[in-house]
């Protein structure tokens, strides 16, 4: 690979930045690695400033075979180029290997269906995860094939929306009907104090903005408002964000057997064919239907929809029916 010097004094490291679709961290270790030359020069230093007109050479290796192994595991895949992927996930699938999870992760399913269209992300055929869905959430995903599209995706993501055109939209039935038809919860997030697996509103914690809407309101078996549909939108991305959230506001999900543990009882409120539907559940009713992003390469905005999952379905059916 060969990139040209346009502007005397600026560094080495930005050049090739500009010039290359490799990640600053990329190139900054292939510089310390001696993988990159001026003319005869072998130039270690990422900061060294390059003249005008100077030509640089860059010895890229092959990306090498990524630790996880490639497992055979379907996906329902939504859209894919050579940048990119969108896929539908599953309930019961975790996105990355990790203690208790080594295999059978989504990281497995795509390193096998991807194969030689992963260019490598950091040097290592993988796919880049830019966000996450909880192992028993459900809904759209999309993930980087190579280096350009993963620095694309995770700046669209580290904005939130706030300036460009990426949107997360969730479906959430929850406990109780809200006291008004839309809402924001601007709560901060961290480690919960005694329970590192689960995390809390806590002063001190990171931002943490969930936007939020009414969509449909349930009766229970004594005609009372007993639980509604709201859609979700995320102005931030932390971990279980709209659980939290919502049970902080008192109205937890469904089905959620961690955040909210206090709404149990509620079940016997529901009429049979619900009570039956949530029962078959077996996680939280949470569904992640929309993503909109910009293209990393063509800058087109690409806009993703997906239906209720079946189980969580037959739940909004069950209580739209009484």
């Amino acid at each position: 690979m060969v990139v040209a010097g346009e502007q005397a004094g600026e560094r080495l490291d930005r050049v090739l930045a500009a010039g290359t679709a490799l990640s600053r961290s990329r190139l900054k270790a292939l510089i310390l690695e001696g993988a990159v030359a001026i003319g005869p020069r072998t130039i270690r230093d990422p900061s060294y400033r390059v003249n005008a007109g100077e030509t640089i050479a860059v010895e890229v290796p092959p990306a090498e075979p990524a630790e996880p192994a490639g497992e055979d595991i379907p996906l329902k895949i939504v859209f894919e180029d050579a940048n990119l992927i969108v896929i539908d996930k599953p309930s019961g699938l975790v996105v990355h290997p990790a203690a208790g999870h080594a295999t059978g992760t989504l990281v497995n399913a795509l390193i096998a269906h991807c194969g030689d269209s992963l260019s490598g992300i950091g040097g290592v055929k993988r796919p880049g995860i830019v966000h996450r869905l909880d192992k028993d959430t459900t809904g759209l995903m999309v993930v980087a094939k190579n280096d350009h599209a993963h620095q694309s995706l995770a700046a669209q993501f580290a904005d939130h929306g706030r300036t460009g055109p990426l949107q997360r939209g969730y479906l959430a039935i929850a406990w109780g009907v809200p006291d008004r038809p839309k809402g924001t919860v601007d709560a901060p997030i961290d480690r919960h104090p005694k329970s590192p697996d689960r995390m809390a509103v806590r002063s001190g914690g990171r931002e943490a903005i969930t936007h939020w809407q009414t969509l449909e309101t349930y009766k229970g078996a004594d005609g009372r408002p007993v639980a509604s549909l709201l859609a979700c939108r995320l102005e931030t991305g932390r971990t279980h964000q709209i659980r939290v959230h919502l049970a902080h506001i008192g109205h937890p999900l469904l089905g959620d057997a961690v955040y909210g543990t206090g709404f149990k009882t509620k079940a016997t409120q529901l009429g049979p064919a619900a009570r039956q539907a949530l029962a078959g559940l077996g996680r939280q009713a949470l569904h992640a239907y929309l993503l909109a992003i910009e293209h990393p390469t063509t800058s087109r905005l690409l806009e993703f929809r997906s239906e209720l999952p079946g189980a969580l379905a037959r739940l909004r059916r069950a209580l739209a029916a009484g």
